[in-house]
């Protein structure tokens, strides 16, 4: 039975991936890194009230077999540049670091369709450069996810964001080749497949959403 640590258990991926890893038999203890204190009762849960700002604190605590990484923010909710950079670049960065020098076997993150080290925008620069610090880790198991629109219940509503997702489903059917990677996913399914990425031999580490998708099927690509 395994150890998980889950941040970002809050957010559209994260709180699938919390009930998933509830009745996901493989797993005997959920470590849940959070800001302020919650009530969830339930006995594989172990809440870790986390100072985001002293991760070196939390070293101890960052200790198990699989770590799934959800965080994420945006500009109107981090309007200070050197905020939005610490959420999106170091805090992913410096957890992965702390989690690889505690032995944790995989890291599973969330970032981004089109996540480039070399874009323009913050916000996939941002995820792109997590992307190949966690490459150089050399993690037993890395999963990298690129979702595209994410489809769920959200706890903020973003108006600009439901239009864009509205705009995509309909265009969904045209999204065909090299495009399929642009077609909206369910949050639910990324969460699924970021457990079985920590549970299975799977021969690549980057996840398009297409590809996400695929890995939901039977026709799984492993090294068994």
């Amino acid at each position: 039975m395994k150890t998980a640590l889950l941040f970002g258990a809050s957010g559209l991926v994260g709180s699938h991936l919390l009930n998933q890893l509830i009745s996901n038999n493989n797993y005997s203890k959920i470590k849940l890194f959070v800001r302020s204190a919650i009530d969830l009762n339930d006995p594989k849960i172990e809440i870790i009230q986390t100072d985001f700002n002293n991760l070196e604190n939390h070293k101890e605590d960052i200790k198990g077999d699989d770590c799934f990484f959800c965080i994420g923010t945006t500009k109107k909710n981090s309007p200070d540049k050197n905020e939005y950079k610490k959420v999106e670049l170091e805090v992913p960065k410096q957890i992965a670091q702390i989690a690889k020098s505690n032995s944790v076997n995989s890291f599973v993150f969330v970032s981004s369709g089109y996540a480039d080290p070399k874009s323009s925008g913050d916000y996939l620069k941002f995820k792109g450069e997590v992307e190949e610090e966690l490459k150089k880790l050399n993690f037993p198991k890395l999963g990298i996810m690129r979702p595209s629109f994410l489809l769920g219940d959200r706890k903020e509503k973003r108006i600009g964001e439901k239009i864009g997702i509205f705009v995509f489903k309909l265009l969904s059917p045209l999204f065909l080749g090299p495009l399929k990677k642009m077609k909206p996913i369910h949050s639910a399914t990324v969460a699924k497949v970021m457990i079985k990425i920590a549970n299975e031999n799977l021969e690549k580490t980057i996840f398009e959403s297409d590809e996400i998708v695929e890995l939901t099927s039977n026709k799984t690509q492993s090294n068994d």
